[in-house]
């Protein structure tokens, strides 16, 4: 997998790139002043910013984007109830409102969340902005023709799991309540503390009843943002943005929309991408991109470099890279023979193979390592930075393997030094020295992903990855390690199959929560506990490298996303 793209699916989950930012340590930028990078002069309205990306903006309808905290690109068109602090490192990782005029009001169990709009909201065509419109476009996400966002509102939202959308059932739901033009509320079938990283997902987005054309949304989505679009052509592949008149800072402290326009150019391939970022000519030092990061040897030409390097911008966002086990499959069901693999393992290796420390950090936890996951270090199969044969031969003595085995390590062919054949071969070295044979099943992309995401093939020995919906322990380890979310016939994340009654029972009561920090210590002790069963090992956390043209100001890179925020730039 690419370094991820905000808007693409769960990131972790399936083979698209996020970001971004789609890693890990909480700090913003290292290379520069993100603050000031770019000049040295108070960043000014004006101008043209150019963003060079490998992924084409698909589906621009915020019914079907799967975005974390609204995206990069959408969230310039798309406002929310709520979205991330546009700052850098963790600051960038709280959520604030947006529309609303605070994050949500909830009830004593946190069953019902009440938002009031803020006064003098208005679309790119003058018209007010009501809570009617997000509740309409909530509802339109229901339907099976505009299908790929974030599913949480279906299982979520009291009498949700069976509604169609508003094309086929017009009584629309009840679960959403619309008492006056600016207060909306919505009602859940159980406790859900993060409700407000929920709504900072595009399908809060108001949507005009009037102006819905359905499947051709995307065309030209009605901004309730800083732009609007003037052009979206190929499927997003070229997107024009210029601005929404109608837009006012003072209702949006967020975005600070400087350029006057936004050409967002894609289907790129990702060297062209990086060479023209590095030769920063003509148009292209206005120019970023949102979705390509720096390779090992083009990150050390640009080390090299003393004015590419001070171009550089380095972001981590919520992911970990690591090894799964399928306790059902022999020898994978004694827990002594995942600790011996845990124990074996070489992450200094597996960081080379990574594309080296500077893209990548060793990871012992299953939770990234930053405050708002709720990261609590702890290292129970301590291998040291080369791995720990002896122990890991002494652990398969216990388990009635003295002389070793042989196990098949399931991989991608994609080229993303993540679940790919250089990570596998790191493995197969290091388990190698616990005398354990390790057999190499490399699988194309789309195999790959279909194979270990169904209970029916999944591998009893792979590689797998994990990110972030939003910067919160709860969607990284629920679904991963909740039971119930366990799917038979369909896409299953929850890879050990783990269905422990107190895991399941600790995963309510955290959500139950509305104090986000409470919560993030109480997810990383869940993270501790569940690290025990080793139905998991964390590999690495993924950096972010990626350059921008030399005309780029006020670069804000955010924990939440891991890349530079579009919102934010100014270009000279």
């Amino acid at each position: 997998m690419r370094p991820p793209s905000l808007t693409t699916r769960r990131v972790a989950a399936v083979s698209v790139s996020l970001v971004l930012a789609a890693g890990a340590a909480a700090c913003g930028p290292e290379d520069n002043d993100a603050k000031s990078s770019g000049g040295d002069s108070t960043p000014h309205k004006g101008g043209t910013l150019t963003v060079l990306n490998s992924n084409p903006q698909q589906d621009f309808d915020p019914a079907r984007l799967y975005t974390s905290g609204g995206g990069n690109v959408p969230s310039l068109v798309f406002r929310t109830l709520t979205t991330r602090n546009r700052e850098n490192g963790a600051a960038g990782a709280e959520v604030v409102p947006d529309l609303a005029t605070d994050t949500g009001r909830p009830n004593k169990d946190a069953t019902v969340w009440t938002y009031t709009l803020k006064a003098g909201l208005k679309y790119e065509d003058g018209t007010a902005i009501t809570s009617a419109d997000i509740k309409y476009g909530i509802e339109r996400s229901f339907a099976p023709e505009l299908s790929g966002g974030a599913p949480y509102l279906r299982d979520w939202l009291v009498g949700a799991a069976d509604y169609q959308g508003p094309y086929k059932d017009k009584k629309g739901l009840a679960a959403i309540e619309t008492p006056d033009a600016r207060t909306i509320v919505f009602h859940l079938n159980k406790p859900e503390g993060e409700f407000p990283y929920l709504a900072t997902q595009t399908q809060f987005t108001p949507v005009p009843k009037a102006k819905d054309t359905g499947t051709k949304y995307e065309e030209h989505p009605v901004s309730s943002g800083p732009y609007k679009v003037v052009t979206n052509e190929n499927d997003g592949e070229h997107v024009v943005l210029e601005r929404n008149t109608y837009w006012s800072t003072s209702t949006d402290a967020e975005r600070k929309a400087y350029p006057d326009r936004i050409d967002v150019k894609s289907g790129l391939d990702s060297s062209v991408i990086n060479q023209r970022l590095s030769a920063s000519q003509g148009a292209d030092t206005a120019a970023v991109t949102t979705d390509t990061n720096l390779g090992p040897a083009e990150l050390a030409k640009v080390t090299g470099d003393k004015e590419l390097a001070s171009r550089v911008g380095t972001g981590h966002f919520g992911y970990t890279n690591y090894i799964a086990f399928n306790p059902t499959v022999k020898p994978f069901n004694n827990v002594k023979v995942r600790q011996a693999i845990a124990y074996a393992i070489d992450r200094s290796s597996v960081v080379n193979a990574a594309g080296g420390s500077a893209l990548a950090e060793s990871a012992t936890t299953f939770l990234p390592n930053q405050k708002s996951f709720g990261y609590e270090p702890y290292d129970l199969f301590p291998a040291g930075a080369t791995g720990n044969a002896a122990k890991a031969k002494e652990l398969l003595k216990e388990a009635g393997h003295p002389n070793g085995l042989t196990v098949t390590l399931t991989h991608s062919n994609a080229k993303d030094f993540e679940t790919s054949p250089e990570i596998a071969t790191a493995i197969q070295d290091a388990l190698k020295k616990a005398g354990i044979t390790v057999k190499l099943q490399g699988l194309e992309d789309n195999d790959y992903s279909d194979t270990i995401h169904s209970v029916k093939t999944e591998p009893g020995f792979f590689l797998a990855h994990w990110g972030a919906d939003w910067p919160s322990g709860g969607p990284f380890l629920a679904p991963i390690f909740d039971g119930r979310q366990i799917v038979k016939d369909g896409a299953n994340f929850n890879t050990g199959l783990l269905n422990d009654k107190s895991v399941n029972d600790e995963i309510d009561a955290i959500n139950k929560l509305t104090d986000l920090d409470a919560a993030a210590k109480r997810w990383g002790a869940l993270d501790k506990k569940i690290g025990e069963q080793a139905l998991t090992v964390p590999l690495f956390h993924p950096v972010y490298k990626r350059l921008y043209g030399k005309d780029i100001k006020n670069v804000v890179i955010s924990d939440w996303t891991g890349v530079l925020d579009i919102s934010q730039v100014a270009v000279k």
